[in-house]
């Protein structure tokens, strides 16, 4: 039976400079807690009338996501991430094979891409999404143990990486996924630059990256529909009712919010179903359009919060390693948010990128809070912020 003296020692106890609570990284926690709810917002007002049997049926299955992905945070976040260097390579070889697996006739195709595995109950799962968290963990491994007498990351150690990052890639082109490929260069050429390579390295690959560009366009790689989003990005007139579609119905919708929003579930391109895949790729038109710039600016200053703690975690880890991890994640995010608010207003490809933690979405979601996880990790065992 619990004495008086250790209950009153409770409050003492979680507030003790090695308890959890100290531990956590409220300046990431916070912006996170508040995202999930402001996504559970969206996510129900973009699906709410298009499914009259259950308006809250993606809603629900959305907090469900929320939910596992706060077990997975507090999982991750819980574990050495130093002790993820022995496990690096079984992390991406598991990835791999769930890259492989989706092009076997296990493998589903829903909008066109061949990217998911379906498992029953109405859940699927898009390999290319923990495919994120592979490669940035065995990255770390490769760039953050330069040899002996190297400053950074020798030739060997760049070329592995180069290789490693390759194979999944090229796995997900196959899908076709040119998203989540982009999102791997980034992933690459950012931790590449922060492992200390030399400049020759970076401009050759961002020349490489552009030659393999136009070779998969020239070479015919891509698909028809991926070229036609590239076409209606130069020229969104070219083909409104096709291609292009998607583009002006995005910026009709966030246009039309104007400073302050239509408000929260009043808006008539959202509730009007004009925008295709609004509670997913294209989540932040229905920001845009019912809440306004202002409640479209304070989402991006929440993700970009999170960045910065992430960018300070990597700074103030306790290895070279951790700064690694940490600063992987942030590209991956950062590019991911970039790229998905680009294209809901005009200045980016659409490419079929989720909003980190706001679009609805499984793996997403689950990818995105086992990021979180590893930047909470890291900061537990850094130096002090």
């Amino acid at each position: 039976m619990t004495t008086l003296q250790e209950r009153r020692s409770w409050p003492s106890r979680m507030v003790r400079r090695d308890s959890v609570l100290r531990r956590l990284d409220w300046g990431l926690v916070l912006p996170v807690i508040v995202l999930g709810v402001i996504s559970a917002l969206l996510v129900y007002s973009a699906t709410r009338a298009g499914h009259r049997a259950d308006p809250e049926a993606f809603l629900k299955k959305h907090l469900l996501n929320l939910g596992i992905g706060a077990v997975l945070y507090a999982v991750v976040s819980s574990f050495d991430y130093r002790l993820l260097r022995a496990y690096a390579p079984i992390l991406y070889g598991l990835s791999l094979v769930g890259l492989i697996a989706v092009l076997t006739p296990l493998g589903e195709t829903i909008n066109g891409s061949h990217s998911w595995i379906v498992i029953g109950g109405g859940f699927q799962v898009q390999p290319s999404e923990f495919a994120k968290v592979g490669l940035v963990v065995l990255l770390a491994m490769i760039l953050g143990e330069p040899r002996d007498g190297e400053v950074g990351p020798g030739r060997k150690d760049i070329l592995t990486a180069l290789v490693l990052a390759g194979v999944p890639a090229a796995l997900i082109m196959l899908q076709p996924d040119l998203g989540t490929t982009m999102v791997l260069g980034a992933i690459l050429m950012g931790m590449l630059v922060i492992s200390g390579v030399a400049k020759r390295w970076t401009i050759g690959l961002v020349l490489a990256g552009v030659g393999t560009a136009v070779a998969a366009v020239a070479l015919g790689l891509l698909e028809d529909y991926q070229i036609a989003r590239f076409t209606a990005f130069v020229d969104p007139t070219a083909d409104p009712r096709g291609a292009g579609y998607n583009a002006n119905q995005a910026k009709i919708a966030v246009g039309s919010g104007g400073l302050l929003g239509k408000g929260l579930f009043h808006g008539e391109q959202t509730t009007g179903q004009f925008v295709p895949e609004q509670q997913t790729d294209f989540i932040f038109t229905v920001a845009g359009e019912e809440l306004g710039f202002l409640g479209s600016l304070m989402i991006i200053l929440l993700i970009g919060v999170i960045l910065y703690r992430g960018l300070r975690i990597a700074v103030h880890a306790g290895d070279q390693f951790g700064t690694l991890v940490a600063a992987g994640v942030v590209c991956w995010l950062g590019f991911q948010t970039f790229e998905n608010i680009g294209m809901c207003i005009g200045i980016m490809p659409i490419t079929g990128l989720p909003l980190p933690l706001v679009s609805y979405g499984g793996s997403a979601t689950f990818a995105t809070m086992i990021a979180f996880g590893l930047l909470q990790g890291v900061h537990a065992r850094g130096r002090s912020l």
